[in-house]
């Protein structure tokens, strides 16, 4: 979720757009603040210089499932904004009940890549698992699931993301040495991450908590199959009917789910059949048109 994306969709339909990482205090017709608990000081001072004026509050997943229930910032910054933004819609039952009723669900579009690498029979089944290397991403389950996994089974894990935390870097590097089935390439360009989900046989996103998650978005627009933690963030993007989930951390579950979709084409076919359904809700003219049109409402 990044401002730019934002700013984009405005700029298109012929809108002046600032960037910023505070509020400047300027008279604008709108702010779009990003992140309830992080912006929500110049939230407020945009409330208080200019109530008449829209403040439009788009939730992340840090949001939603660890700071509303002890922020008073990012509570009182939903309170003052006019709409609240959430990435997915199963979010919005984690806003107060009071607060409800501003809420709107914009989900983050994505596009694939202009050509898809060829893939081949005798290849390894390949997972990718695509995020920052930080505690909310549980970014090595995929990993650690290779361990209940046996070797005569030609699966393979690559994992890519920068590194936050550099405790899952060093356990990512002895894994790395001790596995030829797992590679850590670290972070990669944000085309070079999106060729990879497109040429990979399933995406493997382990969160413990996110808003709504692109990476999700970018494997819909693919066609790559998700195998997902069963949280919110994902659930609201792929749907309660969805066959690909786990457990939340449960590291012999996803590997059973790898087992799966490696060993029995109808489950793989299922979930790609069930991903390609999806496309139509992560279209990038679906997403411009739903800012637009909540930007022409409220200004």
């Amino acid at each position: 979720m990044t401002a730019r994306r934002y700013a984009d969709f405005f700029a298109s339909a012929g809108w002046q757009v600032q960037i910023a990482a505070e509020y400047d205090g300027r008279p604008y017709d709108a702010l779009i603040a990003i992140h309830a608990r992080r912006s929500g000081r110049s939230a407020l001072r945009y409330a208080r210089a200019y109530p008449d004026r829209p403040l439009v509050v788009v939730l992340s997943g840090t949001d939603l499932y660890r700071d509303l229930p002890k922020s008073a910032l990012a509570l009182r910054a939903l309170a003052s904004a006019r709409t609240i933004v959430s990435l997915q819609p199963d979010a919005i039952r984690f806003v107060p009940k009071a607060l409800r009723s501003k809420c709107v669900s914009i989900v983050q579009s994505a596009a694939p890549p202009y050509a898809r690498r060829p893939r081949h029979a005798p290849e390894a089944v390949s997972f990718c698992v695509v995020g920052h290397l930080r505690r909310e991403k549980d970014p090595l389950r995929a990993a650690y699931a290779l361990r209940h996994i046996a070797r005569d089974l030609d699966v393979r894990v690559v994992q890519i993301g920068g590194v936050l935390d550099e405790r899952y870097a060093v356990a990512a590097r002895r894994i790395a040495a001790a596995d030829a089935r797992y590679e850590f390439l670290g972070e990669l360009s944000a085309k070079q991450a999106l060729q990879r989900i497109a040429s990979s046989d399933a995406l493997v996103i382990s969160s413990r908590m996110e808003g709504g998650a692109n990476v999700v978005c970018e494997a819909i627009a693919c066609g790559t199959p998700v195998l997902a933690s069963r949280i919110s963030g994902n659930v609201g993007l792929l749907g309660k009917e969805y066959a690909g989930y786990f457990q939340l951390a449960d590291t012999r579950g996803l590997a059973a789910l790898m087992r799966r979709y490696a060993t029995q084409p109808s489950f793989a076919r299922r979930l790609r059949e069930q991903v390609r359904s999806l496309q139509p809700l992560v279209a990038p003219e679906r997403e411009r048109e739903a800012w637009l049109g909540l930007i022409r409402q409220v200004v």
